[in-house]
């Protein structure tokens, strides 16, 4: 495995939190997710069997938190059979480098996102600009930097199989970033969303303190093709998921999410599409 790897030259510590964080819950007796101050980080597997996947790895410095999980839930040796990301942002990659060379397993990703995680290309810088809360006014001081994977990272399988994980697939579902995908399992309609949509206005600095409950399109001060993530949303509401854990906020089911992503499907100009900001601004937005 290249020891090249490296974490990203601006990685620092981000002063948030929500009144989740450090805690976890079982969204299925297999799906667990550990919430990293605002971020959801995701462990798919039964405790009991000992085979499990790891889903995103935090914000910067998660490592030793995830570790902890792993040695509550899974025993103090285990390690995931495989690592997968639904995209490299930041607080999905935090813990990754330093994760992948004490456990030596492979992380996989689409191919659109694997140059933002082989230190070929930066995300476009967040957008301070953009219509919202205090959360999207400080985002100039997360990291923006790549990290790099070297030879750990590859793509996801082209069939739409999840490596470790024979009931699930991946869905792309661009917007957010090109290579964003989420994860979806049929026989129980379990979703990973990732942050094609979130369950927290994640904007509003109040809304993710209390993690107030709202099905949500993605951050906005990050994402920079709304038109991608308009068929994104509608990709995955037509999938008619029963349970979704999503990249930020609680998990939500029933007909909670159901009526919700109706209305973010029938509504996402108003519900998520900001009135400005620089990746708005020329977009097509008469639907």
């Amino acid at each position: 495995m290249d020891r090249e790897m490296h974490q990203s030259k601006d990685s620092k510590m981000i002063p948030m939190a929500s009144i989740t964080t450090g805690g976890g819950r079982e969204a299925a007796p297999d799906v667990y997710y550990y919430t990293d101050q605002i971020v959801n980080i995701g462990f798919i597997g039964d405790p009991h069997e000992g085979k499990w996947v790891l889903v995103d790895a935090g914000l910067p410095n998660a490592a030793p938190e995830i570790r902890s999980v792993v040695v509550d839930r899974f025993g103090r040796k285990s390690k995931p059979e495989a690592i997968i990301l639904t995209h490299g942002h930041f607080d999905h990659v935090g813990g990754l480098v330093e994760l992948v060379d004490e456990w030596e397993v492979p992380v996989y990703a689409h191919p659109l996102e694997i140059p933002y995680l082989t230190g070929e290309k930066s995300y476009p810088e967040p957008d301070d600009t953009v219509e919202g809360g205090m959360l999207a006014k400080i985002s100039p001081m997360y990291p923006n930097e790549p990290i790099n994977l070297g030879d750990a990272v590859q793509s996801l399988p082209e069939d739409n199989s999840v490596p470790g994980l024979p009931e699930w697939k991946w869905v792309h579902t661009p917007g957010h970033t090109p290579g964003h995908v989420s994860f979806y399992r049929e026989k129980d309609g379990m979703l990973l969303s990732g942050d094609a949509f979130i369950t927290v206005r994640q904007d509003s600095f109040y809304n993710v303190l209390m993690q107030n409950e709202e099905i949500n399109g993605p951050p906005r001060y990050l994402t920079t093709d709304w038109e991608a993530s308009r068929k994104s949303v509608e990709t995955l509401e037509a999938l008619q998921p029963k349970t979704v854990v999503p990249g930020h906020g609680s998990a939500v089911g029933g007909e909670k999410l159901k009526e919700g992503l109706r209305k973010l499907v029938e509504n996402f100009d108003s519900l998520a599409i900001p009135d400005y900001g620089k990746y708005v601004d020329g977009q097509d937005r008469m639907h």
